[in-house]
Formats: C-alpha cells, structure tokens, sequence
C-alpha cells in the first residue's frame, strides 16, 4: 500500500476520531437500540438513541470495536445526527452510502461535519463495509422503531 493511499484512509479526522470518540457511552432505556456486526473481520457496533418531543436526536450513545475505520465512522455518525430528526438522519445515511459509488454522473454529495474525510475508503473496497457499519446499524435500529410503534413506551428494538 503506497503511503499516499494509507495518509487518505487513516487521515488526521479518523485518527482524532478514534483517540477521542464521540458519543462514546451507554444510553440506558433509550428509545431505538440497535447493533450491526461484519462477521468477515469482527468489526461490531452498538447504538442507542433518545428522542425529543419533537422526533430529534437528543442523545446518541455509540459502543464501537473493531478496526479504526469502524470506530471512527461511527464516532462521526454519533457526531452529526444529535439534533436531526429521523427523516434528515435518513437522508444523511443515503448520502454517505451514495459517497462510496460516486463517480462522473453521480457525483460526491455534500456531507456534514466530517464525514467526507472518509471518501478514501473508496479506494478499498473491502474497507467500505467497516466504514458503513454504524450507519447499517442505524438504519435497521430506525426501520424498525417506526414498524414498532415509534416509541410506544421505551423499550429495546434489539431482538
């Protein structure tokens, strides 16, 4: 791997995102639970979220092991969906998705924070799945909090 290659994946932001997680803690009775695991490398990831009255993030505790690519994408994510409602969380998942099939027609969308930092993920295919791993677990952990009631009481959607 040439070092260019390595300073793109393993830049400042995923290095500072991985010494200094953010939301890096438990939320106990939160409202939409969800893990992901990549059984190819171990890589796994746990979220909790708590809702305000009006559908926003009002807390984000994220559990993340595995590789630093992993570790940094959903410290980011924990980063950028405080204070979105479920629907901008969900716009913000496809963008970030659609960033690793960019190309001439469809180009790299705009993305909050620093979320593009991990463009060069891209460049490893293998390494997508790790980087995409919060963002799946979050996905189901939503889907499945709006099929159950959106919130009928909190309880765990982790079965």
């Amino acid at each position: 791997m040439e070092t260019d290659e390595l300073e793109e994946l393993y830049g400042e932001a995923v290095l500072d995102h991985c010494r200094n997680p953010r939301g890096h803690r438990k939320l106990e009775d939160a409202e939409i639970v969800a893990a992901s695991v990549n059984p190819f490398c171990g890589d796994e990831v746990h979220v909790q979220i708590n809702l305000d009255e009006g559908g926003r993030v009002s807390a984000v505790g994220l559990q993340s092991v595995g590789c630093s690519i992993n570790q940094a994408s959903g410290s980011m994510l924990a980063d950028v969906i405080e204070g979105r409602s479920l629907e901008q969380i969900e716009a913000l998942y496809a963008a970030f998705r659609a960033m690793f099939v960019a190309d001439a027609s469809n180009p790299v969308p705009e993305l909050p924070g620093e979320l593009a930092t991990l463009y060069g993920v891209r460049a490893f295919p293998v390494r997508v799945k790790c980087a995409l791993l919060a963002w799946s677990a979050l996905e189901e952990g939503v889907e499945r909090y709006r099929r159950q009631g959106q919130g009928r009481g909190r309880r765990s959607l982790l079965r």
